[in-house]
């Protein structure tokens, strides 16, 4: 099965948000990314929104409720990205290549996201409702991985027999070199040099790693 014919695995993900509802999503992530999940106020986001924090409460009904939409509807923007660059990419070696571009995409839009996603994660350990979302985007993001593992598998190029254990490795490769990147005081200059880093990783990984 093609990558691109995999949309359907984004669906736990997606939700029908209104254009006003699009609207204060943006501005709750945008406030998210500079002050994080834990420091930001409805205040923020009605500010930057230029609404009241009436009609955030009438939408979302409370702030968990609007961090909750906010990180699925960006968590769900990311891998729909994902999922086109590799139904663009022919090769496996262009699929991994093409993942990793779309996920090291801009510096300053890595950063507001890996800020917030590791807010994410860390608040998943504690509360219900975040852990299911943060897995749920896990879980989609290795079948997205696996896919990938199972062409390259198939047309000979990667070593891998066991795709599930292969597709989490490749998510550690991925997430440890932002987690690195993220505390990186020269972060803006260092972004190409890990983005690079990681291709040479994943694919080292992908070639070398012997079958079980």
């Amino acid at each position: 099965m093609a990558p691109e014919t995999r949309r359907d695995v984004l669906a736990p993900l997606q939700e029908d948000f209104s254009a006003k509802e699009v609207h204060l999503i943006r501005a709750a992530y945008a406030i998210i990314g500079r002050k994080g999940v834990h420091s930001f106020s409805l205040q923020d986001v009605a500010e930057a929104a230029w609404v009241s924090k009436g009609v955030i409460l009438y939408h979302f009904k409370s702030k968990e409720n609007l961090i909750l939409a906010t990180m699925r509807w960006v968590l769900s923007t990311v891998a729909e990205r994902i999922h086109r660059s590799l139904a663009r990419a022919r090769s496996p070696e262009d699929r991994v290549l093409a993942m990793i571009d779309t996920i090291f995409a801009d510096a300053d839009a890595n950063r507001n996201f890996y800020t917030a996603y590791l807010d994410l994660v860390g608040d998943a350990a504690r509360l219900e409702a975040y852990n299911k979302l943060s897995a749920t985007f896990h879980d989609i993001v290795n079948v997205l991985y696996a896919d990938v593992l199972r062409l390259g598998a198939v047309e000979g190029a990667f070593h891998v027999t066991d795709l599930e254990e292969s597709a989490r490795v490749l998510r550690a490769i991925i997430d440890g070199l932002f987690v690195q990147w993220v505390a990186d005081t020269d972060w803006q200059a260092s972004h190409a040099r890990y983005r690079e880093t990681c291709k040479r990783a994943a694919l080292a990984y992908l070639r070398s790693a012997s079958p079980a």
